[in-house]
């Protein structure tokens, strides 16, 4: 750094140059909108008065801030992030490029040039996702797609039946002035961002992170959301059927509050309104014959009584529900699960205790990967459900009367890229109804939900435990119960086996060993025992019990069953006889159990207590503990008793 500043007598932030490269001319040109990881530009023009810049020698440094002033600013000091600068011929007037990080949290920043400590503010930026950028989390190849689900403002809602499919047109409106800002409002009315706002801000990196926020911010049902739901009675607000975009909904969110009202349509338009805004690739996605499970259980269950009239049972079928589909990598499901990513903002049941749901990959949606986050077992069963319809005798038994496979998910539906016309795009969240593959992939789904609701996980697991009555020092069992959370029968060898450990890992003798060849059907539980030898160590030293499983697919780690401290063995009690009075003698009774099968020889036992063994412990000898001892105290006098067992 030269010791004399640059005098910057104005910034241009070369809006128009860099919408038009960003793709962000939409927004128009009061404020500059980028799109992470790809350079824009900005001019410095220096005073008539100032030094020159000359490129090699003079040097800068910018500091770009996102956050709030209410709350500690998330500073970018990230390297991913850089900058260059060219001069004209005069030396006064300087282009700066300056890339972010294709994984910079989206918001508005402060740019600053700091000259050795001296700072000139350069005004501010707000950073979007990019789709145009390939080491973006959302980067999308298609321009086509790019176009349609980026920068397209206006769409088709489809709504109806199966048989009368009629697309609504909706204004997404996202490049509406001032919708950006209120897009950004509604992340910083986020709960998360409430209780940790740094942490809520650096998380917004992440497409994953923002969707799913999105998908809890667009209701209302616990936190200042955009929109109230209501299915019966709109006098005091809004029909949603009135509604014709989504401007309109967050521009009145922004200034007054839950706008009032809602339905599927409405959460998932204005939610596709805020991810196109961000920069999010989006689609808004309606299922016809969409299953409502509320017990999770992945069928649709339907209960009636002997006059045909409905009774209990909160299961339902939509004629139609809609949610929307959003575009980016899953780094934390892998590659394979890339691409649409299901979320749906109209509040019908809680995830982790918030009404939001999603993203759930539709790769695993169609595969039955019901195992995988977020709400995926939710969305498959929108989709994939089997219903059954149950009379109810006079008995009280049910009894199922008619079932079906076939009807729910259908002619699930998007607009087409380009046009305004509907896309079936079913065969992307299911294999063909009836088809092998179909049913193959509910038995999956079915097979993992319910180790999921048991808290399970597919595979073989192997359990240990002790025998209830085991006695420290005398011979034990050990039980393995081995399950097979697999579909398939499973043929694996098991290696059951415990030797003794001192306390530093050194080895020692083997206690038990058993060895067997097993064929576990699937769904099953075994139960296997082993006899464990009680070996006797040196004092003072750790016994461990180690058990190892192995089968033809993987090996467990060794498990730790129990330690013992032989310097500590049996067991002991302290008893006061009579009343202690203060500066009198106190008379106590110590108990022992030997519970090993053999004579403890050459004992030594030590008693101490503040104010009440003189200062220093009172120890007696034993030569020989066979089964039980008293040990009585009187003014600091012991004697033994010998009890037998």
């Amino acid at each position: 750094l030269q010791e004399e500043s640059l005098d910057i007598e104005r910034c241009d932030l070369n809006i128009k140059g860099n919408h038009s490269n960003h793709h962000t001319e939409l927004f128009g040109e009061k404020r500059l909108v980028v799109r992470r990881g790809q350079p824009f530009s900005i001019v410095l023009h220096l005073s008539s008065s100032s030094k020159e810049f000359k490129v090699g020698e003079t040097n800068f440094m910018f500091d770009v801030e996102t956050g709030t002033p209410l709350f500690p600013q998330a500073s970018t000091v990230d390297t991913e992030w850089s900058a260059s600068a060219a001069t004209d011929a005069s030396g006064r007037t300087v282009t700066v490029s300056i890339s972010s990080s294709p994984k910079a949290p989206i918001g508005v920043y402060t740019l600053t040039l700091d000259q050795l400590g001296q700072k000139t503010s350069l005004g501010q930026f707000t950073l979007l996702f990019n789709a145009w950028c390939p080491d973006d989390a959302v980067y999308m190849k298609s321009e086509e797609k790019r176009k349609e689900y980026v920068l397209a403002q206006h769409g088709l809602v489809y709504r109806g039946s199966q048989k009368r499919i009629k697309g609504k047109p909706w204004n997404f409106g996202q490049f509406e002035p001032g919708i950006v800002d209120i897009c950004l409002k509604i992340l910083d009315n986020n709960p998360k961002f409430v209780s940790d706002a740094d942490k809520d801000v650096s998380s917004r990196s992440d497409p994953i992170y923002v969707t799913r926020a999105l998908s809890a911010m667009i209701n209302s049902n616990d936190d200042q959301g955009v929109l109230v739901g209501e299915w019966a009675e709109f006098s005091d607000g809004t029909h949603p059927g009135l509604w014709m975009g989504s401007g309109e909904i967050l521009r009145q969110w922004a200034e007054s509050g839950p706008v009032r009202y809602g339905q599927c349509w409405v959460f998932a338009a204005v939610a596709c309104t805020v991810s196109r805004a961000l920069g999010i690739p989006c689609r808004v996605v309606t299922n016809f014959g969409s299953a409502h499970d509320t017990n999770a259980n992945l069928v649709i269950e339907r209960f009636y009584d002997e006059n045909g009239d409905r009774i209990s049972g909160d299961d339902s079928i939509w004629n139609f529900h809609v949610w929307v589909d959003s575009w980016m990598t899953r780094p934390d499901l892998g590659s394979k699960f890339d691409g649409w990513q299901t979320s749906d903002p109209t509040p019908q049941e809680t995830s982790d205790g918030v009404f939001c749901c999603g993203p759930a990959s539709l790769c695993a949606i169609k595969e039955g990967e019901v195992g995988l986050k977020y709400d995926t077992p939710f969305i498959f069963a929108e989709v994939n459900a089997d219903v059954e319809d149950l009379v109810q005798l006079s008995t009280g038994q049910f009894v199922m009367f008619s079932e079906s496979t076939k009807s729910v998910g259908c002619f699930i539906s998007t607009k087409a890229v380009g046009a305004n016309e509907r896309r079936d795009i079913t065969h992307q969240y299911k294999y063909p109804e009836g088809s092998k593959e179909e049913r193959e992939v509910y038995e999956r789904a079915q097979h993992r939900n319910m180790l999921l609701q048991r808290g399970e996980k597919p595979g073989l697991h192997l359990k240990i435990k002790l025998a209830e009555n085991m006695i420290v020092g005398s011979s034990f069992e050990v039980y393995a119960f081995l399950t097979n959370n697999c579909m398939d029968t499973r043929n694996c060898k098991l290696i059951f086996y415990a030797r003794a450990v001192s306390y530093n890992g050194k080895l020692g003798d083997l206690c038990g060993f058993s060895s067997d060849n097993l064929e576990m059907p699937s769904g099953e539980d075994e139960k296997y025992s082993l006899m464990l030898i009680c070996i006797f160590l040196p004092s003072s030293t750790l016994q461990c019990l180690r058990f190892t499983f192995q089968n033809l697919e993987f090996c467990l780690p060794d498990t730790t069953l129990c330690h013992v401290f032989y310097g500590e063995t049996g067991t002991s009690c302290l008893q006061l006889v009579g009343e202690a009075r203060v500066n009198q003698p106190l008379t106590v009774e110590m108990t022992l159990l030997n519970p090993l099968p053999e004579p403890l020889l050459s004992c030594s036992f030590a008693i101490d207590g503040i104010g009440l063994t003189g200062s220093k412990p009172i120890t007696a000898t034993y030569v020989k503990l066979c089964h039980s001892l008293r040990l009585i105290t009187e003014n600091n006098h012991w004697h033994w008793k010998q009890d037998k067992v």
